[in-house]
């Protein structure tokens, strides 16, 4: 059986489905450029020869864009069409046992891809395994009947990827990637190509694919949607065991003829109120339920220990919550609970939108906790899932975001769409995402104000997120202009406390702004946007750029608004370090004095380019002293509750 998955190292790429026989193809691949496009035509993917470096003529490092400098190519582009090549092994598959697995007992070797950006393919020894689009969402195919199990494990084949990501194609959802050459205002060098895990990973001839987990607590259960590989030629029996710290909290089997099953667990403990309390997930405690999914031949008994061939077994962890909003405020397991929020890029200066390792993943998560958020907001990208688990386990509350189009057009709303329903599928389960947000600040539906297009799409996408997804708020457009969302969020860029106290101090500025305030010169709630009591977020604000020298290395000075990799951005700008903690505790008081804001996201996280507003700079190091941020973060204001 794989270890607990509440206490896996970090290093799992699917975090909350976990079997030991996995290998990690992180690392040294051959690499090409194809500016031309001739790649297919001449078939580089049927090229064998490891040794032939006519075409292949770079080495990359797997899995951070050839645009960054930790892929040992950093070439900032713009280069349409990336060619990865490595040689590939039996062997690679995890070892002696493994390699038994798919000889002996029918098992099939997967190979799994985080996510490409934007397009790709993938050939083994010149056969087409599959492809995917969407350069954010997972994607696997199955390499078994390319190989021969009965072959040396030593034997090399050859793996060929292929990876379109057009730079000026702004019908991609790309989020903060520029599509300008050098990066201009707020947007970044791009990150192209393979930008997450590569794993192998052998699994049986049936077996577990996905699980979704749906906790009801006043209903005292947890939904559990188990998708399998196939649909099972006779019926085997599924088997869910739920556990807290070793205390097994529930255990259920079903009968199975179907590739899709849903289970309804009861769970006893969650009946009693004090227990409920024990069982809860939230920041202050973050418990993480864990589960054990078996899956049996149809000719046993019932429980994990009973008879009947064992076909699969896999591990994850759940967190039992609810998320809502109402009586003015965003709930946390029905109670008010106060958002204090930071903006997080998750962009890093040597491997851009990647991680430059999974300890990375961790380490951001824990500086929002130090700085004194409950929350992030990490912006224009769907994060790694290593991050969200390091969420799930300390506690932070994460806004499930997007990277947007700038175009609006059908092609454009398809590719989002489908793209935002394969994410919402993979991060659903997390019980640290708590509210969806498909679209920011009108970024592809530019003229939502007056084009009914764009606005049924808008709301279009709100209402499928709901059908996907019932258990969570969602925000139509986040920062003003909403369409259809559960909560109303506001974007402003006020300098002073002042200007926030009189716009968001009392009931009646707040109704105002409501019924027709408009932030940066958008009107907040379009004609038709529902008014259910809704509790308002001030989901971005602040911005106060500051360069302080640190580590002995001096700012850069006299440079260019808009300069690649020059920090010149900000909303406001202050002088030094005292200056920059008064403008900070200006803000955050005036915005925690509000007695209607349920929370606020503040801008931002860290530097980021040319972006110099952060808490941090852009190598994670504070600009003030930790404890003072924090305080300031957390200091003087209504006692809330979260």
């Amino acid at each position: 059986m794989p270890a607990r998955a509440s206490a896996q190292d970090g290093t799992h790429p699917r975090p909350q489905l976990l079997r030991d026989a996995w290998s990690d193809l992180s690392g040294t691949w051959q690499f090409a450029h194809d500016d031309e496009r001739a790649g297919l035509a001449q078939r580089w993917h049927a090229q064998r020869d490891l040794a032939d470096r006519t075409v292949f003529d770079r080495d990359i490092t797997v899995p951070y864009p050839p645009e960054a400098p930790l892929s040992g190519v950093g070439d900032p582009g713009p280069h349409p069409v990336l060619w990865y090549r490595r040689g590939l092994r039996l062997a690679d598959a995890g070892g002696p046992e493994a390699v038994r697995a798919l000889r002996e007992r029918g098992s099939r070797l997967l190979l799994r891809f985080g996510a490409v950006d934007y397009r790709a393919r993938a050939w083994l020894d010149g056969a087409l395994l599959g492809g995917h689009e969407g350069g954010q969402t997972p994607w696997s195919v199955d390499v078994t009947d390319v190989l021969d199990p009965a072959e040396d494990p030593g034997t090399e084949h050859v793996l060929v990827v292929r990876a379109e990501d057009d730079p000026r194609d702004v019908t991609q959802p790309r989020g903060k990637q520029d599509w300008q050459d050098v990066p201009h205002d707020i947007w970044y060098l791009r990150t192209s190509g393979i930008w997450q895990p590569v794993w192998l990973e052998v699994v049986p001839a049936l077996a577990v694919e996905h699980l979704a987990w749906t906790p009801d607590v006043p209903g005292a259960a947890v939904g559990c949607e188990v998708t399998l590989t196939a649909a099972p030629r006779e019926p085997v029996r599924v088997t869910v065991r739920l556990d807290l710290d070793g205390v097994v909290l529930a255990e259920q089997t079903a009968r199975v003829g179907e590739q899709r099953a849903r289970l309804v667990i009861g769970v006893p403990a969650l009946e009693n109120g004090q227990g409920e309390q024990q069982l809860l997930w939230s920041p202050d405690h973050p418990r993480l339920v864990d589960a054990r999914v078996v899956l049996t031949s149809g000719d046993g008994g019932t429980g994990v220990a009973a008879g009947g061939e064992v076909l699969d077994d896999v591990t994850s962890y759940l967190g039992l919550r609810t998320a809502g909003a109402g009586r003015g405020a965003f709930l946390l397991n029905g109670r008010p609970c106060y958002l204090r929020s930071v903006l997080a890029q998750n962009y890093w200066p040597t491997s851009h939108l990647a991680a430059p390792s999974a300890a990375a993943l961790r380490r951001e998560v824990e500086l929002v906790k130090e700085l004194g958020f409950n929350a992030v907001r990490v912006h224009q990208k769907a994060e790694d899932p290593r991050f969200l688990h390091w969420c799930d386990r300390l506690g932070v509350l994460v806004w499930g975001e997007t990277a947007n189009a700038y175009a609006f057009s059908p092609e454009a709303v398809r590719r989002l769409t489908t793209e935002w329903m394969d994410l919402v599928r993979r991060d659903a389960s997390h019980p640290s995402v708590v509210t969806w947000v498909p679209i920011n600040e009108s970024w592809g539906v530019q003229h939502i104000a007056t084009h009914p297009a764009q606005q049924s799409y808008a709301t279009g996408l709100a209402a499928l997120t709901r059908a996907l997804d019932p258990s969570r708020p969602v925000v139509s457009n986040d920062g003003w202009e909403h369409t259809d969302s559960d909560l109303w969020t506001v974007h402003d860029y006020a300098e002073r406390g002042e200007a926030l106290r009189e716009a968001y101090g009392s009931r009646e500025a707040v109704a105002q702004l409501l019924a027709g305030g408009e932030p940066a010169g958008r009107v907040l709630r379009l004609p038709g946007g529902a008014e259910r009591g809704q509790p308002v977020v001030l989901t971005e604000f602040g911005g106060v750029r500051f360069m302080p020298v640190l580590g002995g290395e001096e700012p850069e000075a006299d440079a260019e608004p808009g300069q690649a990799g020059v920090a010149t951005w900000g909303y406001s700008t202050a002088s030094d370090a005292r200056d920059f903690e008064a403008r900070l505790r200006d803000l955050l008081d005036a915005v925690r004095a509000s007695p209607v804001l349920a929370g606020f996201c503040y801008t931002q996280l860290t530097d980021t380019l040319q972006e110099a507003n952060g808490l941090l700079d852009a190598e994670r190091r504070p600009k003030l002293p930790v404890e003072v941020l924090r305080d300031v973060v957390t200091g003087p204001g209504p006692r809330r509750p979260g």
